[in-house]
């Protein structure tokens, strides 16, 4: 694993085994949860996601970005910036781009794959939510969202939510619930290898043209 610098951005990058910069990789980026927060990347390079996922991404780029702000929003424009120019790389399969992330990073996750739908195949936002009502726009992505039953941070709801909205606008998406489980859904999700097999699977589809529902002013502000 490497720690390098995108402008104000600092992140882990794991190349798969026998990388060549002839070839093409999948992309996997992780978002971290509000305990990653911070400038000590120390704390993204032995995250616990890098030690679950070593077995499953050994023909993947992965990347995890540190959050410096106090959430991923705050430096939402830079985020995506920052995707754009890892995509663009000459050894990334932009057919294969997935997006991951928990609790802070499971709402980025949603977010990002709403705001720029046409960069992703994939996404696993794990015990985050997000603007339901807007869940039309992942009509192109695959989705699978894992949360606790018994989170008290984040509520399980929230990730109903999002999932009933997509799948009621035809999306391609699905919710995996570990009963008896608190916020700590990441753990078990990281453990299910028919995740993992699911998410390499996945292709980019073709970008859908996606309808405004909500210009109306005086119906929706």
């Amino acid at each position: 694993m490497e720690i390098l610098k995108h402008k104000e951005l600092d992140y882990v990058i794991r190349y798969p085994e026998n990388f060549h910069k002839t070839e093409r990789y999948p992309l996997l980026i992780y978002l971290h949860g509000a305990g990653g927060r911070g400038r000590n990347i120390e704390i993204i390079r032995n995250h616990g996601f890098f030690n679950h996922s070593e077995s499953f991404c050994t023909n993947a780029v992965t990347v995890a970005p540190q959050c410096y702000a106090d959430s991923w929003f705050d430096i939402f424009e830079q985020l995506q910036e920052f995707l754009e120019s890892l995509i663009a790389s000459d050894y990334i399969d932009d057919s294969r781009v997935y997006l991951m992330g928990a609790s802070m990073g499971g709402y980025g996750t949603w977010q990002m794959a709403m705001s720029r739908p046409e960069l992703f195949a994939a996404i696993v936002p794990i015990c985050g939510g997000g603007m339901y009502w807007n869940a039309e726009r992942l009509k192109s992505i695959a989705v699978w969202a894992f949360h606790g039953s018994d989170d008290s941070t984040v509520l399980c709801e929230e990730s109903k939510k999002m999932v009933n909205k997509a799948q009621s606008k035809g999306c391609n998406a699905k919710l995996t619930i570990f009963e008896g489980v608190g916020h700590n859904a990441w753990d078990p999700t990281w453990k299910c290898e028919e995740m993992w097999h699911w998410l390499f699977d996945q292709r980019k589809q073709c970008q859908e043209e996606i309808k405004n529902e909500y210009s109306d002013v005086i119906k929706f502000g």
